[in-house]
């Protein structure tokens, strides 16, 4: 009897080992690298994780929801300095002696010891290639994002060249990028920046190999701070799922793979 109840408890052991390496490689995407798969791990709103040969980038960093699956980065990239970007929390979570953490200017005050990167910088950090790209807006309006303040990266892993765009429209330092493999596109920002066709323009503009929209449900943030919020309008009346619907259509023809990754769980 002992013999059975030991073979039933290893059994149960196995199964639920199964089960846990099946959620969790159930976040993760992949594109194939120089010499293996870069995974690519959508976390939350636009905090996304890399990762190639064992080594992890974070941008981003985000914990509002369950993040446990994220790894111990060598390489953090904050795009800008409102806390869904700037998490000072997470990110020291995440984070060990050896990591390097890059910043936009305006990110010093919080993370004193952060490697500054202005827009236009070409760095070489933590082994890698990080480009940061000016982010800001073109339509005026609340919330404001000037030009200066914030980052986006093109990051070259594995010989693939990822470009995160942060908060930003379609402004000309975006367009001049070239050679871009998998882009990370925002979507749905305040009055009626990045709308689904502008977004997907911008994407054909850089014409990547794959794109994933994020940063696009503001609405999900908002009711962190206040569950009984009750939603704001976005253009043409759309609700998010049909945003998703009409950037891929927007797409379509292009060659562009679109991925819908997970970045507002329930």
């Amino acid at each position: 009897m002992n013999k059975i109840n030991r073979a039933i408890q290893k059994a149960f052991q196995i199964l639920c080992m199964s089960l846990t390496f099946i959620a969790v490689q159930s976040w993760a995407d992949s594109v194939p690298g120089a010499n293996g798969p870069i995974e690519i791990t959508p976390l939350v709103h636009s905090s996304v994780q890399l990762e190639y040969e064992g080594f992890v980038v974070l941008v981003d960093p985000w914990g509002p929801v369950d993040i446990s699956h994220a790894k111990t980065a060598d390489l953090i990239l904050v795009t800008d300095s409102p806390g869904h970007h700037l998490d000072i929390a997470t990110i020291a979570e995440l984070s060990d002696v050896d990591t390097s953490v890059v910043i936009a200017e305006n990110g010093l005050p919080q993370i004193p010891d952060g490697v500054v990167a202005a827009n236009g910088e070409l760095l070489k950090v933590a082994g890698v290639t990080v480009e940061a790209v000016a982010a800001y807006d073109i339509i005026l309006g609340p919330p404001e994002h000037p030009k200066g303040d914030a980052n986006g990266y093109v990051l070259t892993l594995g010989s693939k060249k990822f470009f995160f765009a942060g908060v930003t429209e379609c402004v000309d330092e975006v367009k001049a990028l070239q050679g871009i493999d998998v882009t990370f596109i925002p979507m749905n920002i305040p009055v009626g920046r990045m709308t689904p066709k502008a977004a997907a323009d911008c994407t054909k503009i850089l014409a990547p190999e794959v794109v994933y929209t994020y940063h696009y449900d503001q609405d999900w943030v908002r009711r962190l701070a206040n569950p009984d919020f009750g939603g704001s309008d976005l253009p043409g009346g759309l609700s998010i799922p049909e945003t998703l619907d009409a950037f891929e259509s927007e797409l379509a023809g292009s060659g562009i793979e679109f991925r819908r990754g997970n970045w507002y769980p329930e």
